[in-house]
């Protein structure tokens, strides 16, 4: 295996998270957040116990790392997509995926996000609306702490489709605890990218898993990191930059930055 390659595999997860943030922002223009959010879910269910059932063998199915997976996938992947789904419909992918990659305490990040409170002035959201994709960056953040405590019984594979079982559960009971059923109907299109958006969010997924394995987590972080950048250049390209102020594009270089410096700038420099 060449030695980049835990590099490329960061670098290809953070374009499908990318694409997956530009498919829900399509989809959401003809459909809600309910929808979005209940269908990424539901696809990333459908295809990770697709591959743990072709590729775990039945002895690695350690269920009493269970309970921790269970509560990520409630605590976090439920409401951590929902608020990011929410994030996108209300402030747009740009800012939404830049603030995800939010770590506390950072001076550069902390600028990254005043800058990006300040862009809603010029491209139309309330600045308190920044409060859904930072919901999401924490909720997150609990997931991975859950997830390493659970991942020291059982694999990556089998971690995330019982996650995300369990998230799917938990959206379902949201969504009809909210009386939103008839929300979770959209036209064929927004389906289509909805789908498309699971289908990328958990390749991408999968694909940082897979680079963990393989090289250091100093290295693989802050590359997996760099989707706000991706969600940048797709703006451009396909949306006309649609939703971009040079305030956006310096608040995500910023976020952006704070996470390569947190997570090891030197051993990614210096090639892991």
């Amino acid at each position: 295996m060449s030695p980049t390659t835990p590099q490329m595999l960061a670098l290809a997860s953070a374009l499908c998270s990318a694409v997956s943030t530009m498919l829900i922002q399509r989809g959401l223009r003809h459909a809600n957040f309910y929808a979005g959010f209940w269908i990424n879910i539901v696809v990333g269910m459908i295809g990770l116990w697709s591959v743990v059932l072709l590729m775990v063998p039945a002895d690695a199915y350690h269920w009493s790392a269970v309970p921790y997976f269970v509560l990520s996938g409630v605590v976090g992947t439920a409401a951590g997509r929902l608020f990011r789904v929410v994030a996108i419909e209300k402030v747009g992918a740009p800012v939404a995926a830049s603030i995800n990659n939010l770590s506390p305490f950072i001076a550069t990040i902390v600028l990254g996000t005043i800058l990006l409170s300040q862009s809603g002035r010029h491209i139309g959201f309330r600045v308190c609306h920044l409060l859904y994709p930072l919901l999401s960056a924490s909720c997150f953040g609990v997931v991975a702490i859950l997830r390493k405590l659970g991942l020291g019984y059982a694999g990556p594979l089998f971690d995330s489709a019982i996650n995300n079982t369990a998230a799917m559960v938990a959206a379902t009971v949201f969504v009809l605890a909210s009386g939103k059923r008839g929300a979770l109907v959209c036209n064929g299109r927004s389906l289509l990218y909805f789908i498309g958006s699971g289908i990328a969010e958990n390749t991408g997924v999968f694909l940082v898993l897979v680079a963990l394995g393989f090289g250091e987590v100093s290295v693989v972080t802050p590359l997996a990191g760099t989707a706000p950048l991706f969600v940048l250049l797709l703006t451009v390209l396909f949306l006309g930059g649609e939703q971009l102020s040079g305030r956006i594009v310096v608040g995500a270089v910023f976020i952006v930055l704070g996470v390569f410096l947190l997570t090891g700038a030197n051993r990614l420099l210096a090639g892991g």
